[in-house]
Order: structure tokens, then sequence, then C-alpha cells
């Protein structure tokens, strides 16, 4: 049986090929998508780690997941909040989404001497900390990405800003400008999207927000250990749907062209089921004829696919260095060999009953 099934896939070299690309497309769209997702959500959740913040204040009506507004509230409550029990220091910083050749890039705009309060010295790996207002610090991903180092000129909201020092990235932002120029530059002076709690021991969050929520009641506070559990694709709106539409696309792409192939196969090959029919060939051999055969398809095809998934990493990575793509995991591997084996089979099922269901007689006799 399996001399037969080989040799069939090699009778019709060129509708195999499109049946195991057919299935690679559905293994790589599945890693791919699903590595790119969840590496922006965690490289997100490490650069908030690398912050050094325990609490983190956001101004009312503020989501936990997203920053797009500016800067809606006075920086004065960095003195409140300073004055509050277990508080160490507090750093304002302004949030500025940015879109460029990578996306949706948040800019930050702070304080350098509270920032460092919080999360302890920067680190440089060239230049140093802001020498004047149209400085700009970066990270090392940014600077190896965009090919730029210390003296060179980004252009950001409109203006040029000279790179002053490259950092090693985890920090929050891969980008940084002196507080008061974000202000000015967004016309927000005197104001600050979001301000970050260095406690005197981490283990006093819990009291900390509680006190924080009842002091600023309209705000959004929480500690940074509740936002990282919170930093999931289950809890994070929309991103576990997209992820699933992402997966039934893939299936249905699997589905419809593993059937095809098949449907068309048992066709072709009708007066060869009636040879093997008349020779004694049961139903059930019929079936797992097509089966088996559908079945080498679709493990070609996860095969390719997890190539292809590879070199797909490697090409968005050079093309665009600041992204985070996830390496294909043991458990995302074993979800889409089993989403494209699955789907490539239950597309294989009706043709192959066909098959089975074929009449000796009529099928010698077929032109």
């Amino acid at each position: 049986m399996n001399k037969m099934i080989v040799s069939n896939l090699a009778y019709r070299p060129l509708r195999s090929m499109i049946s195991i690309l057919a299935v690679a497309i559905e293994v790589t769209l599945i890693l791919l998508i699903v590595g790119l997702m969840l590496g922006i959500l965690d490289d997100s959740k490490e650069r908030q780690k690398g912050l050094g913040a325990d609490v983190i204040v956001r101004p009312p009506g503020s989501a936990n997941f997203a920053a797009f507004s500016a800067a809606p509230v006075s920086v004065k409550y960095a003195d409140l909040l300073a004055g509050q029990p277990h508080v160490k220091a507090v750093a304002p910083v302004v949030l500025q989404t940015t879109v460029s050749l990578n996306g949706f890039e948040v800019l930050n705009g702070i304080d350098l001497p509270s920032f460092e309060s919080v999360g302890g010295p920067l680190r440089y790996l060239e230049g140093g900390p802001f020498q004047g207002p149209d400085d700009l610090i970066v990270d090392d991903v940014y600077a190896e990405g965009n090919k730029v180092h210390v003296g060179s000129v980004v252009k950001v909201l409109n203006h040029d800003f000279r790179v002053c020092g490259v950092i090693p990235h985890g920090r929050g932002s891969r980008r940084y400008v002196p507080l008061r120029t974000m202000q000015d530059l967004i016309g927000s002076e005197g104001k600050a999207s979001v301000f970050y709690i260095k406690l005197d021991n981490p283990k006093n969050d819990g009291i900390a927000v509680q006190q924080l929520k009842s002091l600023l009641t309209n705000f959004n506070v929480i500690s940074t250990r509740e936002w990282l559990q919170l930093m999931t694709a289950d809890t994070i709106p929309g991103l576990s749907i997209v992820i699933k539409v992402v997966i039934g696309i893939a299936v249905i792409i699997g589905f419809i062209v593993i059937f095809q192939s098949m449907y068309t196969a048992v066709m072709e090959r009708t007066r060869e089921i009636g040879i093997l029919k008349s020779l004694g060939a049961s139903k059930l051999y019929v079936v797992r004829l097509i089966l088996r055969e559908t079945l080498l398809l679709a493990i070609a095809g996860v095969i390719v696919g997890f190539v292809l998934s590879a070199l797909g990493r490697l090409g968005i990575l050079h093309r665009f260095p600041t992204l985070s793509v996830l390496p294909i995991t043991l458990r995302w591997a074993l979800y889409s060999t089993l989403i494209a084996v699955g789907g490539a089979m239950l597309g294989a099922v009706y043709p192959a009953f066909k098959a089975a269901q074929k009449d000796p007689i009529d099928a010698l006799a077929y032109e």
C-alpha cells in the first residue's frame, strides 16, 4: 500500500506540491501570526519589568494596555504621590505613540533624574545622558535596526533630534526625549501620561495600591506585578479572537485545497479503484488508501511549513528589527501540526468514502 501511495503522489507531482504548499501555508500562517503577536506581547512585558516601577498610576479613563493619549494630567501629581506612605520615588512620563515603518512605537518623554530614581541609573553603550533639549536616547535594538549612532539625527514628531546615547534594551521604550521637550512638542506643558512609582519594598504594592486608589479615586492605579499577570493573550481585548480567526482561516485553506485535491484524485483514479475492488480490496482498504495518502501530504506540508516559518521569522526580524517574533515553540508546533493534519484529514473524508462506494463494474467501464 505504501508503494502505491508514493506512486500515486509522484504521478501528479504538481497537484501533490500544491497540496503540500497549502498545508505549509496553513502552518506558517499560524506560527508566524501567533509568534508575532505573542512576541510583541512578551517584549512589552519585559520592557515594563525593566522600568523598575512597583506601581503604575494612570489618569482617569485610561486603559491598562495602551497609552495613545498624550499627557492629560498635571505633573504636580508626582509631588502628591511622593508624599504617600511606602513611596520611595515617582517618575512622571509622557507617552506619545508614533507611526513608523515598524508600525506603532511609543516615544517616552522623561525627566532623567526621576526616571533613574525609579529604575536605577541608565547604562550607556555609547554616549551619555541628555545634554540639551533636542537630545534623544535610544536603545541598542533601535540603534542597530535603524543604523544610528551617537551624533546621528533622527526626525521624530517633525522635529530633529540628535542621538546622545545608546542604552541596552529593556527599559520601557526604545526612544527617550527630555520631558519638557515632549510637552512642548505635543502642546501639553506641565502634564504627564503616567506616573511610575518605586516603593520602599515591592511587597508593599498591595497596600500602596489601595492607599493611592483612596487618594486618587478616579485614577487607574495598578501594581506592576498585577499588570504583568494581565498581559496575556486571553486577557487583552481582541487578541485571542484574532488568533482564533487566523487559525480558522488557516484550517479553511487547508481543508478546501485538500478536499479539491483528493476529490480530483478519486475521479481520475476511478478505473484504478475498480481494479483494486475487483481484486478483492474492501471498502475499508480504499478508505485507508486515500486517508494515508492525505496523511503523507499533510506531514510533508507540516515539515515545509516549519521551514517556511523559520525563514519568515528571520525575514521579519531583518526587515523590522524592532519587532519581536517568538521562535517556534513545542506547544505551538504541536498545535499547528494537529490543526493542519486534522483539517487535511477532514477534507479527505468525503473523497475517501466516495471512492469506497464505487461499484467495481461501473468503475472498470469508466472512460
